[in-house]
């Protein structure tokens, strides 16, 4: 529709800027002609089947092929039968009417040259809009599956953890088993089911969280203290599922020695917009403990989340001191 009001508009300019004829009998002839108006007819019909080969045909087969000569070639041919089709109209409709070269350059070769060169901007235009969006389409999805496989990195690392937990339980004997099962089964439907979303409420994050730490505490508690505050949001706001799950994680899985002084900290608030999780855990540098090969995939991961999805809006720092590994968070969820 668009382009059939343009090319209405443009037949219909000459027609509301043309002026009242009165002394000049030979130019109101030619002017209210009747073969004069078919002339003009056929012309504008020629210019748009010149543009639309141009943008269809010629330009898509062999400009952007990169086949330059045989482009220049076929529009060469093109621009010369459009000019001469113009040229052959006019002088069978109107034999009257003197002609002559320069009003065969200016009147019907360069309107055709005009229509060519608008079409081809046209035709430029329109496939750079078009690599754009293919571009943005292709970063989307690249990011899409970058996304989807570090998930499904983190989770059957967090599974593995959590499985070790419930191992320990069963050689125990312990009467938590049960119950701690029962937690893991709300874990697992909540990966399993939430995580598909491209974000969940912050509040059952935190809830997952929380069922997390509850099954670690279950295992450590007469063992290592573990101090935990977990408030709650002062809004309902909106997170990348399981984002937060390796910083506990971590400090579960390397905070837990035999050192009597071993303890993990944990604190998270979300006011005005601003997320805050501090994660601290007691460390101690073993050279002779054995390394598990899966160490810091969580974290290494998590990082590279952050900077796919909050990229300017998120301050993580790391640091070892005085025993302490600890982890800051900040995410701005607006």
């Amino acid at each position: 529709m668009l382009h059939v009001g343009f090319w209405v508009l443009l037949f219909m300019l000459p027609y509301f800027f043309r002026q009242p004829i009165q002394n000049n009998k030979v130019q109101a002839h030619f002017i209210t002609n009747e073969h004069f108006e078919i002339h003009n007819g056929i012309s504008f019909i020629t210019w748009i089947a010149l543009f639309y080969l141009n943008v269809f045909f010629l330009l898509p087969h062999y400009y952007f092929k990169k086949a330059y000569r045989h482009y220049f070639v076929a529009l060469g041919i093109l621009l010369l039968i459009g000019s001469f089709i113009n040229w052959a109209t006019f002088r069978l409709l109107l034999p009257e009417i003197p002609f002559s070269f320069p009003m065969f350059i200016f009147r019907y070769v360069l309107p055709c040259v005009f229509y060519v060169a608008v079409s081809t901007a046209y035709a430029m235009f329109q496939d750079r809009i078009r690599t754009d969006r293919l571009a943005q389409e292709r970063e989307t999805e690249t990011l899409k599956t970058e996304l989807a496989f570090l998930r499904s990195q983190v989770s059957p690392h967090f599974l593995f953890n959590v499985l070790n937990n419930m191992v320990a339980l069963a050689r125990k004997g312990s009467d938590q088993l049960e119950p701690s099962l029962i937690k893991l089964s709300s874990l697992l439907r909540y990966m399993l089911y939430e995580t598909t979303e491209e974000k969940v409420p912050l509040e059952k994050e935190v809830t997952y969280l929380k069922s997390y730490v509850d099954l670690q505490i279950q295992r450590f508690r007469k063992t290592m203290p573990v101090h935990i505050v977990l408030r709650e949001p002062d809004a309902l706001y909106e997170i990348e599922p399981m984002l937060l799950i390796p910083f506990v994680e971590n400090a579960f899985k390397h905070g837990v020695s035999l050192d009597p002084d071993a303890a993990i900290e944990i604190e998270l608030s979300a006011v005005k917009g601003l997320l805050q999780l501090l994660v601290r855990n007691k460390y101690k540098d073993d050279e002779n403990e054995p390394k598990d090969k899966s160490s810091g995939i969580g974290l290494v991961n998590v990082e590279r989340r952050l900077n796919l999805l909050y990229k300017d809006r998120h301050s993580l720092l790391i640091n070892k001191k005085n025993g302490w590994f600890t982890v800051s968070l900040q995410l701005n969820l607006h």
